[in-house]
C-alpha cells in the first residue's frame, strides 16, 4: 500500500505508527458498507456461507465494487464462478471479457496489456523465466468483469494472475 501511494494519487491512510491502515472486514460485518471497494485475493479456495452471498450481493448492488485477483487455472476458475455465480446470478449478471478501451484500463493508467505476474517466489524458483503458476493450464490471463444493467462495473477478476503481487513486491527485486 506505500508503494501504490508512492506511484499513484491514491490516497491511502496510515495509522499511528506510520503503517498502512488496511482494514481487513468480514462479508457478515456491517463495516463491509463503509469501503466502497473490497479486494479478494486467492477466491479460487472460496466457500461463502448463505449468509456471505446474501450480504456481498446487498453490498454490490448498494454501490461497492469488488476486484478478486491471484486465483490460477481452471479449477479455481470453477470454484470462484460457482461462488459468484451464487451472488450474482448470471443470468442476470453476464461475465464478459473485459475489452481494451473499457474505461477501467483507462482510469488511472493507460493498461494495455494485462501481464501475468506470478508470485515472487514462483518467479525466483523458476529464475524468472516463467510466469504461469499452473503450467498449461493457467498460461493466458483473463480479465473479466461482471456489471449491472446500467453498465457499472460491480466485480472485476484477474484471473491467471497476481496483479496485487506487482504492488506488494515490486520494492524486493528490482528484477522482479
Amino acid at each position: 500500500m506505500i508503494r501504490l501511494s508512492e506511484m499513484t494519487t491514491t490516497d491511502v491512510g496510515f495509522d499511528r505508527f506510520d503503517e498502512p491502515d488496511h482494514v481487513v472486514v468480514r462479508l457478515t460485518d456491517d463495516a463491509l458498507f463503509d469501503y466502497p471497494f473490497v479486494f479478494m485475493s486467492d477466491v479460487g479456495t472460496l466457500r461463502l456461507s448463505d449468509v456471505e452471498v446474501v450480504r456481498l450481493r446487498q453490498y454490490l448492488e448498494k454501490g461497492g465494487f469488488l476486484w478478486v485477483d491471484d486465483f490460477w487455472g481452471p479449477w479455481a476458475w470453477e470454484q470462484w464462478l460457482g461462488e459468484i455465480s451464487r451472488v450474482l446470478p448470471p443470468a442476470a449478471y453476464p461475465i464478459f471479457d473485459i475489452p481494451d478501451d473499457h474505461p477501467i484500463r483507462r482510469i488511472q493508467y493507460e493498461v494495455e496489456e494485462i501481464p501475468q505476474i506470478p508470485s515472487i517466489q514462483h518467479w525466483r524458483r523458476s529464475g524468472g523465466f516463467t510466469t504461469s503458476e499452473r503450467g498449461r493450464r493457467s498460461d493466458e490471463v483473463h480479465f473479466r468483469g461482471i456489471a449491472d444493467d446500467r453498465g457499472r462495473l460491480l466485480v472485476l477478476m484477474s484471473h491467471n494472475t497476481d496483479i496485487a503481487d506487482g504492488w506488494e513486491r515490486e520494492g524486493e527485486d528490482y528484477e522482479f
